[in-house]
């Protein structure tokens, strides 16, 4: 039973990160202290360095020959549901661009895990549920948060050669009224320049996307645990702390660069209510039904159950929005995301917790 002990822990992790957030708010807003440039300069530093020297402390800290599969199977596939169900949504709505997708899919299922969820859970389930969360995080970092700069990179790199959305997208038919080909002209032919300009595209963002240090970092991070694990080896400290030093202030970086991007905006809520009340309902509703329709599928009963719902209602997580913002892709909807998630996270999540405990 959760205590208010365990509730005071969970605000007193959370409480930092709005301390990160509003001294960068007052610094721009009322100090004016930073210039448009410096803001963007240091988001770019906790994209290219703090965050991705924090990927690979994640992923080398976990043991990847003690995995429980069950519940990353369960992970896996509630985030392909996510991603048909987004993408069927965003083509029905006329807004077939891998912009909406990307977004849908920060909201809706990258929670906020290492700073909230940890010491919730663990008040909730005790330390299984730590080792649980601790490896969806991996996933996460693995898998989505590179999948996240892929289409991001996808997407920057396809405005820069101007090309519709719905040339990069699956190839459609040739209408039946078309006019009929010269003999002899071959169907290859003459789609032949758009799968050019196609290839050239994925090449130019697979160069973009290998040059990222996010990908060395998730790769040197999984190669390091493998290594570690394996053997029993141990980093030498020299190297440790070098990482530390960076990766330990990754996540409040990561907030102060919400704060000084919030004092840019016109509103609190700079992308309108219509749509926070749209990810907000995505994030806490849809992510535990997909978790819940997943985990079912895959086999997982009891706590297990019990854990990957209510994970899956821990409020967004930072790391997107760092992204979005370094693409410009959107950071107005995650950035209110992050805010307002974090406020209604703790009684949401309880109220899940004491549901699934009845």
């Amino acid at each position: 039973m959760i205590s208010l002990g365990d509730v005071y822990h969970v605000v007193e992790a959370t409480v930092p990160l709005y301390f990160a957030m509003i001294l960068a708010y007052i610094s721009v807003k009322w100090l004016k202290l930073f210039t448009p440039e410096q803001c963007l300069g240091i988001n770019k530093f906790v994209a290219k360095f703090s965050i991705p020297l924090l990927s690979f402390k994640v992923i080398s800290d976990n043991n990847l020959y003690k995995m429980n599969l069950k519940i990353l199977y369960a992970d896996f596939l509630q985030k392909l549901l996510a991603c048909f169900i987004l993408a069927t949504a965003a083509k029905l709505s006329s807004r077939g661009s891998l912009v909406w997708v990307v977004t849908g899919l920060s909201v809706s299922t990258l929670p906020n895990t290492l700073i909230l969820g940890i010491p919730l859970l663990k008040a909730m389930f005790g330390e299984e549920a730590v080792e649980l969360l601790s490896q969806i995080i991996v996933l996460q970092s693995l898998i989505w948060y590179n999948l996240l700069l892929f289409l991001f990179e996808l997407n920057a790199t396809k405005e820069s050669y101007m090309i519709p959305s719905s040339e990069i997208e699956v190839e459609q038919e040739a209408p039946e009224e078309a006019q009929p080909k010269e003999e002899g002209e071959e169907e290859g032919e003459t789609r032949s320049p758009r799968k050019m300009k196609l290839m050239h595209i994925l090449i130019s963002v697979g160069k973009k996307f290998i040059a990222n240090p996010n990908t060395h970092a998730t790769l040197a991070g999984l190669i390091w645990a493998s290594i570690r694990f394996r053997w029993g080896l141990s980093m030498p400290t020299i190297v440790q702390k070098s990482i530390s030093i960076l990766s330990d202030g990754g996540l409040g970086m990561a907030t102060f660069s919400l704060g000084l991007f919030m004092a840019s905006q016109a509103s609190i809520i700079p992308c309108g209510t219509k749509k926070a009340i749209l990810a907000m309902a995505m994030k806490f509703l849809g992510g535990p039904i997909l978790m819940s329709a997943s985990s079912l599928a895959i086999g997982a009963r009891g706590k297990l159950l019990r854990i990957a719902i209510v994970q899956a209602a821990l409020p967004q997580g930072i790391v997107p929005f760092v992204f979005a913002k370094e693409y410009n892709v959107h950071p107005d909807i995650l950035s209110t995301g992050v805010i307002f998630g974090m406020l209604i996270a703790l009684p949401i999540a309880l109220g899940y917790y004491f549901l699934l405990t009845l």
